[in-house]
């Protein structure tokens, strides 16, 4: 059945099955006010919105996309490369080094944190009984014996009506149970008014505290970052385990092809691909590797794809993948294992190819050389390889329900991603609306698009004013 209508259940475009997608809140900027009146009206005066149309030829009005062989949907598709991605071992890293990956062990403490009691702020350390009753206008008077800084041992003890001087971090005398902010205090050197009574335990830091020997001090699977950066130096590891980033090749086909320090010749294009995709892999948390533009002749390249296996965790090749320039490099990933090329009900970058290579079974994913296909089908399909060998829990962007500020067509059969800007909508939520129209540079409108607009394959019309999902485009996310 086709729907028209103004709203996209596409959730879970992009993800294999029995993955949830969230829908979190997103930094986005705010729209500008609109006068009163639906979406795409000003004052009075109707403005017909320009519909966006793009995309294939529409499948048969009785057929699905995943009705035909010929033809998988995103899902299955996504599901293949998925199961075949490696889980690289985890590898052990200084800490510094292991920035930004996921833990791979339960570090366990050896130490206690605090390793003494201490003081927690600049004070006086003191008995609580002794200053409970104090008051402003009626200030308990203890005799100072003397002074503990950080790094220095503290006397030994103190007893009734006695008090040491503090400062955070201190160590803290022995029967000291409290400490008196000096700010509660006339700050005196050698007796000192106590103006206000905190209860006992205020203040202090007790031995273990924090961590306790035997404690797990980070856990297998928690992202480093610089709160645990601390905690593991606090408990002395300066190296840890944590599952590696993986290391992507990322290569472009092409006969057609000169490197960005070229003057392209007519009929020839500059290899934009490899610098993209390659900052795309380092974005979603990859070591990645621009090998740049494949040669042509059959030996060489077949000696360049070995030599790039063996650095490999997962190869990305883009190139017109259905032209008969893409043969050769078809027959030399035949001879190192099997790769499968397939329409996928998706648009742009219908065409796709996967499979694994040489004795280890290194995935290679193929994608369609147009720019703009090349990086759509990166998010779709690559970002969630990488993430799933990262070990992220969640392996795709999440998505936000927008309100569509124009009407949106899309073929029936296929799901569409658009380039849009998404932004905060004065009244709440959010409104999208397409970057540009069929006249502008492709190249350009994806820069200064925020986000993708996912349309279901079984919605052939989006109404101005209708809800869609919007998958954000931000750095890192």
């Amino acid at each position: 059945m086709v729907r028209m209508s103004g709203h996209s259940d596409s959730g879970n475009s992009g993800g294999g099955s029995g993955v949830n997608r969230d829908t979190a809140q997103v930094d986005m900027p705010v729209a500008p006010p609109q006068r009163s009146g639906p979406i795409g009206v000003r004052g009075s005066t109707p403005v017909p919105p320009k519909p966006a149309l793009t995309g294939p030829v529409p499948l048969p009005a009785d057929g699905r996309s995943d009705a035909s062989p010929m033809v998988r949907t995103v899902e299955r598709h996504l599901d293949e490369i998925l199961a075949a991605v490696p889980q690289p071992d985890a590898i052990e890293l200084a800490v510094l080094d292991a920035q930004g990956l996921l833990c791979a062990e339960d570090v366990v403490s050896q130490r206690a944190l605090p390793a003494f009691d201490q003081a927690a702020l600049e004070g006086y350390a003191a008995r609580a009984e002794d200053v409970a009753p104090a008051s402003v206008r009626r200030p308990v008077e203890l005799a100072v014996v003397g002074e503990s800084v950080a790094g220095l041992d503290a006397p030994t003890a103190i007893g009734p009506g006695l008090a040491v001087k503090v400062s955070a971090g201190a160590m803290l005398p022995a029967g000291a149970d409290v400490v008196v902010p000096g700010v509660w205090t006339d700050n005196g050197t050698a007796r000192v008014a106590v103006q206000a009574g905190p209860p006992p335990g205020s203040y202090v830091r007790r031995t273990g505290d924090d961590v306790a020997p035997g404690d797990s001090a980070v856990h297998v699977g928690t992202p480093i970052g610089p709160a645990q950066i601390s905690l593991l130096a606090a408990v002395g590891r300066d190296r840890v385990l944590v599952r590696p980033r993986p290391r992507v090749v990322v290569l472009s086909a092409g006969s057609e092809l000169v490197d960005v320090t070229a003057a392209p010749a007519p009929g020839q294009v500059v290899d934009v691909n490899s610098y993209a995709l390659a900052a795309a892999a380092r974005d979603a948390g990859a070591d990645a590797y621009r090998s740049g533009i494949l040669p042509a002749d059959p030996r060489r390249l077949s000696e360049v794809l070995e030599s790039q296996l063996l650095r490999s965790d997962l190869m990305l090749i883009s190139g017109t993948l259905s032209g008969s320039g893409f043969d050769v490099v078809q027959e030399a990933l035949a001879q190192l294992g099997e790769t499968r090329f397939r329409q996928v009900a998706m648009h742009p970058g219908p065409a796709q190819g996967f499979g694994q290579l040489g004795r280890d079974g290194v995935p290679v994913i193929c994608v369609p050389g147009e720019p703009v296909a090349a990086l759509v089908s990166f998010e779709v399909f690559v970002r969630p390889a990488i993430r799933l060998m990262l070990g992220k829990r969640q392996l795709f962007r999440r998505t936000v329900q927008a309100i569509s500020g124009q009407q949106l067509l899309s073929p029936l059969g296929y799901r569409q991603y658009l380039h849009g800007t998404v932004m905060r909508h004065p009244d709440g939520g959010y409104v999208v609306e397409p970057v540009g129209d069929a006249t502008d540079a492709l190249l350009a409108r994806m820069a200064r698009a925020n986000c993708l607009i996912v349309i279901d394959e079984d919605v052939t019309e989006v109404a101005a004013g209708g809800l869609v999902t919007v998958m954000p485009l931000l750095l890192g996310g």
